[in-house]
């Protein structure tokens, strides 16, 4: 060996070569993790925990690639930074990081680090790629790399984005066999997706296999820590990927290395934010933490437990949301900002027969009552779990009075996380808005926000592209408001004097009076009524009996009484009057007189021809 080579390797002996395996959309149902499904299937992950550190409560900041991927590289969570939203700077406004700021591998190359990322980057924001200045093409054969000493390297796999078709029949995982979680229905199609997932986790491991032997056919194993995790949970899991529980945001985290850094054959406990991987990253290179990064160095003298780690949730392809949440040692929180829309509103996996399946059973009255108040019930302003015994999130007790005092302190906690700053409190602009949710091959954009800038050709408050995406006619000059899209439940109906949420379950508004009346209105609207118009109905159920007044432009035109029923009964206000013949409808208006606490249940609002 040359005296030269033989300096770098001793200089890069004094810092260790650090390497994250970075699997996609991959939940911790592997042998380590005491999965019996795979138990003995996933030798390679199963042998860095056996060798190093297994984190068993790891959690992303946000559960969608992008989001993660643009917090773990900066070293803080993207809603102070302005990467929250997923797909951000693809096209549209660029978003710009703080001019203090630096990515991770930045750092690390001015220490004198060779970095490099073999697959995705999917940062949310404009970055420079020279922050990666060598070229790794392969993801197992590290030769190259001894005499480029020390590294940072990222190597992406596809985790439970795999494709298991051509897997080995024999190594595949018997749909009967697996145990569906309980958030699901345990169907066929849903065991398949399970199975699927173990398979694609398998697959996984045979390419860990690979680039743990490289390592030791390079030489470089002794002085190399090797970090397994992943960006979130189970792709085609509809309440896991894309979704504030623990099943989106709780991944495998496993770090294996030298015993100088790393400490051998131990689990962990306690939360950990994957952050804290960012933090921890630097303190093996011996760069002092910067000032915005929020994680902690996880093997400091000084290393304190954490109390929460906090997540989020905004915009994901074209679909609108924005969820806070944060897990405690045996709670999870969570805050809901888009009251007006359902759990499951449409996305980017909508042909998907596992998100069919959901609809399917929701039309047919055959899903379970707690099945169809996850995915096509009222959304709650806020949600408390007690994960310890109820990981799936199945019982909400926000509503227990034996838990106020919980629900209070979570509360705190949030607001306290959030007052350091959260950028996702306002409407993204129209071109980013224009970018993410017009003619894109993920979807169309049917939320409430998209409409600011559509035009609505016939005047009855919904845009002609609304309408057309919803299968309805934009050009029939009829006001029609069927409560349908699961991404806008109200239509636009709003009130003043109803406390309750409007929108109900997925096909119907539902409020409750919170005095002897109330009301609900709906403005926007520049319709002209029609010789062809009949009647203005309304298709309602009440708890008790009502007295309903209809006023059109602000004027009472009529009204009807209707008793309690658990079916749904039309009222109807005659349009057959010529007065009414080329007056234009700017506002309507429902005024519900009867006791407080009557529910009132409406399936559509419409003008019949």
């Amino acid at each position: 060996m040359s005296a030269l080579l033989s300096g770098v390797l001793a200089h890069a002996a004094e810092r260790p070569n650090i390497l994250w395996i970075y699997a996609e959309d991959t939940s911790p149902w592997m042998g380590c993790y005491g999965d019996a499904i795979n138990s003995e299937a996933t030798p390679h992950i199963d042998s860095i925990a056996r060798s190093g550190v297994l984190f068993t409560r790891a959690y992303v900041p946000a559960p969608v690639c992008s989001a993660t991927r643009s917090a773990m590289i900066v070293g803080q969570n993207a809603i102070r930074f302005g990467g929250h939203e997923h797909r951000s700077s693809r096209g549209g406004p660029k978003i710009q990081l703080p001019n203090s700021y630096q990515l991770l591998p930045s750092l690390l190359q001015a220490k004198g680090y060779t970095t490099f990322n073999h697959g995705k980057s999917d940062y949310n924001f404009v970055w420079d790629s020279n922050a990666y200045n060598y070229n790794a093409k392969s993801k197992t054969d590290f030769a190259d790399l001894v005499s480029r000493q020390p590294f940072f390297g990222q190597i992406q796999t596809k985790g439970g984005k795999n494709n298991t078709s051509q897997f080995p029949a024999e190594r595949k995982v018997d749909p009967a066999s697996v145990k569906v979680p309980a958030d699901y229905p345990n169907n066929e199609i849903y065991r398949s997706v399970v199975a699927q997932h173990y398979d694609a986790i398998r697959m996984d491991d045979d390419l860990i296999g690979e680039i743990l032997r490289g390592l030791e056919f390079a030489g470089l194993a002794e002085n190399t820590i090797v970090v397994y995790f992943s960006d979130h949970g189970a792709n085609n899991l509809v309440r896991h990927k894309q979704m504030a529980t623990e099943g989106g945001l709780q991944v495998p985290f496993i770090i294996m290395g030298p015993e100088a850094w790393i400490p051998q054959q131990q689990v962990r406990e306690d939360l950990v934010d994957l952050l804290d991987l960012s933090a921890t990253t630097l303190a093996w290179a011996g760069i002092k933490k910067p000032t915005w990064y929020s994680g902690q160095d996880l093997f400091d003298d000084d290393f304190k437990a954490r109390s929460f780690v906090g997540a989020h949730k905004d915009r994901l392809d074209h679909t609108i949301d924005r969820v806070r949440t944060i897990r405690t040692d045996q709670y999870r929180y969570v805050r809901n900002y888009k009251l007006d829309r359902i759990f499951l509103q449409p996305q980017y996996r909508d042909k998907k027969n596992y998100t069919q399946n959901l609809h399917q059973l929701y039309r047919e009255g055959m899903l379970s009552a707690r099945h169809r108040e996850i995915y096509f019930g009222e959304r709650p302003a806020e949600e408390l779990y007690d994960v310890s015994i109820d990981p799936h999130m199945m019982v909400d007790l926000a509503g227990d009075s034996d838990f106020a005092d919980e629900l209070d302190r979570h509360r705190a906690m949030m607001d306290e996380w959030l007052a350091a700053g959260d950028m996702g409190e306002g409407d993204e602009s129209v071109a980013a808005l224009k970018a993410n949710g017009e003619g894109t091959k993920w979807g169309e954009g049917v939320n409430v926000e998209y409409e600011a800038y559509r035009l609505d050709g016939d005047g009855d408050g919904l845009s002609d592209k609304w309408e057309t995406l919803n299968g309805r006619d934009p050009q029939d000059g009829r006001l029609y408001f069927a409560f349908d899209c699961g991404a806008w439940q109200t239509e636009g109906w709003f009130s003043e004097d109803i406390s309750s949420n409007l929108a109900g379950p997925l096909g119907a508004l539902d409020f409750e009076l919170d005095g002897a009346s109330g009301s609900i209105r709906r403005e926007g609207l520049n319709i002209l009524a029609s010789e062809a118009d009949r009647a203005l109905t309304l298709d309602l159920r009440s708890s008790a009996e009502l007295k309903v007044i209809t006023s059109v432009n602000g004027q009472a035109v009529g009204h009807v009484r209707i008793g309690a029923s658990h079916t749904f009964q039309t009222t109807s206000l005659n349009l057959n009057s010529s007065k009414w013949v080329g007056d234009s409808i700017q506002s309507l208006e429902f005024t519900f007189i009867g006791d407080a606490g009557t529910v009132v249940e409406i399936d559509t609002i419409q003008i019949q021809r």
